[in-house]
């Protein structure tokens, strides 16, 4: 920071009066690093900061803070002033807080907007939540084929300061029909007296409003983009996504991801932490940690089962953690890698011969290695375990090396199966995965592994 001050010295200049002093914090800083600190504050105290300084810039910090903490913010403000604020939001961040405000609270602040803002938040708002529609924006700068060089910058340079971006021009024909787009660089270069229509790139690379977010971010990214125009069915032009919403998209679908991969359920919403209820998680973890514990009862029933075979060879306890923990630990492997794919479009279920076939091979040379580990453990530390005369350590060390190495195959199998089956039913790939893979590779596990020692044992 330009002007540095703790939260306590910032409360004390709220309570002080020294506006001036606030006033100069924020001008030398960030919003970025201002609104950080800002959300430490009460509502109240934080509207007194942003205040102190003019309407755009105080929407820009107000931006930056999490979604909650603007609709407790909007609860302190009076109409007048929630509206002024609001209208000065980039639309795409000003829709998606109305997205998540209260019915009330839309009802009271909606109709203190200009019509232009109104409409504009009613469009963006009635798109399906996760598709481009809803998080694309408005502000963006297009351009008449007929222009000159020389009548496009003038155009730009007049609507710059109300445009997300600028570095790329979208050229419009008849019904807003987009025909084609050039950048900043273009227009730079060209001759003066040439039209917009002459350099022009008509190749877009463009997205509908009811595309797929995620596959949105996926092509920005892919391209290396500045921004993506969107189109509706008719090919208009309605809006763009630039790359800074893109890498929003892309952290939020990784953490929705992730949360389903370890068998978190709930809304999976952008939510801080810290400010998420304790009830909330409660509910959000016990459905997936109840059913799994339920499911994972069967594998002491197994144990039990083979209670006889495990007093009869000690020595076959000793392994089953590893049993456990390397089972668990290549099928997530396996799983990790395949839900990853499946998300970046590398693969599809028609893949499935393909994949298994890459992930079999994998897991041969992991089984040989592992059971090679097994095998040497109990050669060389099983000696002084209690084992039935007529059985050599070697042909247990036998036993257990090849249960091992069938059962790493198997969970490596599975791993890959799992994802790929829930793509092919239209599930999301994340939710079979972790920890449920875990709890089903211990019971194909343990059956896998008393029924080889119990085969090769001749029991």
């Amino acid at each position: 920071m330009a002007h540095q001050i703790s939260l306590t010295e910032l409360r004390e200049l709220i309570k002080a009066g020294k506006n001036q002093t606030i006033l100069s914090f924020i001008s030398a800083n960030h919003p970025v690093e201002v609104a950080e600190l800002i959300l430490q504050l009460s509502p109240e105290e934080a509207w007194h900061v942003l205040k102190q300084t003019d309407p755009h810039l105080s929407a820009e910090i107000f931006s930056h803070f999490d979604r909650e903490y603007q609709i407790d913010m909007v609860d302190v403000l009076t109409r007048n002033e929630a509206a002024k604020l609001i209208s000065e939001m980039p639309p795409d961040d000003r829709a998606s807080l109305f997205k998540r405000m209260p019915e009330e609270k839309k009802e009271i602040v909606l109709p203190a907007l200009a019509r232009a803002e109104r409409e504009d938040v009613r469009r963006l708002t009635s798109y399906a939540e996760e598709t481009a529609g809803a998080v694309m924006t408005s502000d963006y700068a297009t351009l008449s084929p007929i222009m000159t060089i020389s009548q496009a910058i003038e155009h730009l340079r007049e609507v710059a300061p109300d445009t997300e971006t600028i570095y790329y021009a979208y050229v419009l024909g008849a019904h807003r029909k987009l025909n084609g787009f050039v950048s900043l660089k273009d227009l730079i270069l060209a001759r003066r007296d040439a039209r917009v229509e002459q350099i022009m790139h008509g190749d877009v690379i463009s997205a509908r409003v009811d595309d797929d977010q995620e596959d949105v971010a996926r092509r920005i990214q892919k391209y290396d983009l500045l921004a993506l125009p969107v189109i509706n069915k008719n090919g208009a032009l309605v809006g763009i996504i630039t790359h800074d919403d893109a890498i929003d998209i892309i952290t939020q679908e990784h953490t929705e991801d992730m949360e389903k991969f370890m068998a978190i359920s709930g809304s999976h919403a952008d939510a801080m932490y810290m400010k998420t209820p304790v009830w909330e998680q409660f509910k959000n973890r016990f459905p997936w940690v109840i059913a799994l514990a339920v499911l994972g009862l069967v594998s002491g029933f197994i144990v039990q089962r083979f209670e006889g075979l495990l007093v009869q060879f000690t020595i076959l306890a000793a392994f089953m953690p590893m049993l456990a923990d390397t089972g668990g630990n290549t099928g997530s492997q396996s799983a990790t890698l395949v839900v990853r794919a499946l998300a970046l479009k590398e693969i599809s279920p028609k893949d499935i011969l393909r994949i298994l076939a890459k992930e079999f091979q994998v897991a041969v040379m992991l089984a040989f290695l592992l059971g090679a580990i097994a095998f040497v453990r109990v050669m060389f530390f099983g000696d002084g375990t209690s084992i039935p005369d007529s059985f050599s350590l070697l042909r247990i060390g036998f036993a257990i090396s090849i249960a091992l190495g069938l059962q790493v195959i198997t969970a490596t199998l599975i791993g890959a199966i799992l994802p790929l089956g829930a793509a092919r039913m239209k599930w999301d790939p994340a939710i079979v995965a972790s920890p449920a893979l875990t709890t089903i590779v211990d019971i194909t596990g343990l059956i896998i592994y008393f029924m080889t020692v119990k085969l090769l044992l001749d029991i």
